[in-house]
């Protein structure tokens, strides 16, 4: 690990499918996309998202769910080497793909630790009428939508949580991501999201990293965008900082003299004007931003918000 790494400082990398499609065999797309993801393994990411359905999406060879989804509770032909790929560069993935368990098949992220491990499955919470009523469209197997609370996953750097491709059109789950502690959102998608990715990530106060048919990008939880894939470059790999917190920008702007006093540049601030916050990351090892709040009698944005709803609904008619 680099010597100016910070303790909570997360390499995250992602990649899109473009350029891999229209793709003859499933063989083939495994192939590029675990090509595609050794150009970034010089930068040692700590975890790699994959895009949805990333083995069969846009090709041609022609198989039945049955065949292509692989087993939850027996590791499969592409997820092994996913996993080979995970132990050898001692990275997570979340690897989006088909899966079948009990008789039933999902739209999934299979989460594999460093060690080449599945550490647990999330199912797609919204699939489209397409993919549950896919037997009514004389095509073979149904998909079957996932819990609403979906899970969140621990890992060596923090707790992350996943979305996949239609989940971004509802609020819920997202919500509950956050509220069982989710710092990164994965999001494998056919479709890039846009926007709304950002309003995801901006709104819970995470970060929110995509992995389409189109684009890769990295959202801050401020929501604004950290990188993304382009023309020339089809991934994207750079560093979080999950010792990071984004509170209102009233009152504790007039802390701010203060802060820096004690803090200097231990700490960096970022205004975002027209939201009305402020983000406050930590650039030392030492430095806690919540306990930089706590010093400074300053809440944390969802206790702000807590504390004004408790107020709001005592008062309200």
């Amino acid at each position: 690990m680099p010597k100016s790494k910070l303790p909570r400082e997360v390499w995250v990398a992602s990649i899109d499918l473009m350029g891999l499609w229209p793709e003859k065999s499933i063989e083939k797309r495994v192939n590029d996309v675990l090509a595609r993801m050794e150009s970034f393994v010089g930068l040692q990411p700590d975890i790699v998202c994959l895009p949805e359905t990333f083995p069969t999406s846009w090709v041609q060879e022609k198989k039945t769910l049955n065949e292509v989804a692989e087993d939850e509770d027996s590791p499969g032909p592409i997820t092994k080497r996913i996993a080979e790929y995970a132990k050898k560069h001692k990275c997570y993935v979340v690897s989006a793909m088909a899966t079948k368990k009990d008789g039933h098949f999902y739209n999934s992220a299979v989460i594999i630790d460093r060690t080449g491990k599945v550490i647990g499955v999330f199912h797609k919470v919204h699939p489209t009428v397409g993919e549950i009523r896919a037997k009514k469209n004389n095509e073979e197997g149904d998909i079957t939508p996932g819990a609403i609370r979906s899970p969140v996953f621990k890992t060596d750097f923090g707790k992350i949580g996943v979305q996949i491709c239609y989940d971004a059109n509802w609020l819920e789950s997202w919500q509950y991501l956050k509220e069982d502690g989710a710092e990164i959102v994965f999001f494998p998608s056919q479709f890039p999201g846009g926007r709304i990715l950002n309003f995801h990530a901006m709104r819970n106060q995470y970060y929110v990293v995509s992995s389409t048919g189109e684009d890769a990008r990295i959202v801050d939880m401020s929501g604004a965008d950290i990188d993304s894939s382009s023309t020339f470059v089809r991934y994207v790999c750079a560093p979080i900082n999950l010792e990071k917190l984004c509170v209102p920008v009233w009152p504790i702007r007039d802390r701010f003299p203060a802060i820096f006093k004690k803090y200097g540049r231990k700490i960096f601030l970022k205004v975002f004007d027209v939201e009305g916050f402020v983000a406050i990351e930590s650039r030392d090892p030492d430095v806690k931003i919540l306990n930089v709040l706590r010093e400074f009698g300053e809440p944390t944005y969802d206790e702000r918000i807590k504390n004004e709803t408790e107020i709001q609904d005592k008062y309200r008619l």
